[in-house]
């Protein structure tokens, strides 16, 4: 892995134009790039954190500690959601829900309340076909949720209202990538000698688990999992791919960015996996570059709000990226989640 701490760089005009920020915007800061292979991986840095700020649980943790409950509605584009714990969950556009009828991507950031009741939650299908129960999984209860969707292109369809079509299409082009791609030995496009068997699956969850690409990851994952280890004020990291910035995630606390990094960076490796073969080896993006895609993309002009419970989501779109900025009332500073992706 490459280590290259470069100087930090301020990022005062990447959000100048943005509402009143959780932490200071002058406060923002890049490091990096820290490299493995073709994905290159910065981090968001910011000393300015409010430690009084209750935690919120991610739904992989909540679902895994049986205090969230996602109900299969028998309707494709909505399923029933509820926490029955005392500790408000956070809920992340892209967090994909395995079992029920068919897997499911959530399709908006949301906290869910304490004791919420059952609540209706917007999603799309990313298995195409199945509609009984797989296995000895529950047709009426989805039993995990520990994967986030992967590339950039899919990314974009989750967050369109209207676009499930264009997410079955994505993920099938994602697993085709992932298929040719763990049966070669590595960029140089060499055949394996017995080229491990994707799973037959539609599904995106049954692709991003399966042996295939967990083994291929496995190196990206025990180069990069540990660079965020003794630093309390990382809030979110950008990633590029092949030399080209890719996407980003930022939050409004180091906690919360903690608690996502795992399953960010398992879905920023799976994507690198699948374009690794398809250019020549490029030069790392510089901070300078970075720096830009990120002030492009929050001076993006407003074209869509929505509000989603206690959060709003609003789209900004800009010549070079798009931007999903979640904002919570009830949080010091406004937003609680910023993610961009480079068009």
């Amino acid at each position: 892995m490459s280590n290259g701490f470069r100087p930090w760089i301020s990022l005062l005009s990447f959000a100048l134009v943005a509402a009143p920020l959780a932490v200071a915007a002058d406060d923002l800061r890049i490091s990096g790039p820290f490299t493995h292979d073709n994905l290159s991986v910065f981090l968001i840095h910011s000393s300015r954190l409010d430690a009084a700020k209750g935690k919120l649980l991610t739904l992989h943790e909540a679902m895994d500690a049986k205090k969230v409950v996602v109900y299969e509605t028998g309707t494709v584009n909505e399923l029933s959601i509820e926490n029955q714990s005392s500790q408000d969950v956070y809920i992340q556009s892209g967090d994909i829900v395995k079992g029920g009828r068919q897997d499911r991507v959530l399709t908006t950031d949301l906290i869910l309340p304490a004791h919420s009741g059952k609540l209706p939650i917007s999603s799309f299908c990313v298995e195409q076909g199945r509609w009984t129960r797989r296995g000895n999984e529950s047709a009426e209860q989805f039993g995990t949720s520990d994967k986030v969707v992967a590339f950039k292109q899919l990314k974009m369809a989750v967050h369109d209202p209207n676009a499930q079509v264009q997410v079955w299409n994505e993920v099938a082009n994602a697993r085709q990538s992932l298929a040719e791609t763990v049966t070669v030995t590595g960029a140089g496009g060499a055949m394996a000698p017995n080229p491990p068997a994707m799973p037959r699956s539609t599904s995106m969850q049954m692709a991003l688990e399966s042996k295939p690409v967990v083994d291929a990851t496995a190196a990206y994952i025990k180069d990069l999992a540990k660079i965020v280890d003794g630093q309390n004020d990382v809030v979110g990291f950008v990633y590029a791919i092949n030399g080209a910035v890719n996407s980003g995630d930022v939050y409004a606390s180091n906690d919360l960015f903690r608690r996502m990094w795992p399953m960010l960076l398992q879905s920023s490796a799976t994507e690198a996996l699948a374009d690794r073969a398809k250019v020549a080896k490029t030069a790392i993006p510089d901070l300078a570059t970075v720096k830009s895609v990120l002030a492009d993309a929050d001076r993006g002009k407003e074209s869509s709000k929505q509000t989603n419970g206690r959060l709003s989501i609003t789209r900004k779109d800009s010549p070079q990226a798009l931007l999903f900025e979640t904002r919570d009332p009830n949080q010091a500073g406004d937003w609680i989640h910023k993610s961009y992706v480079v068009k």
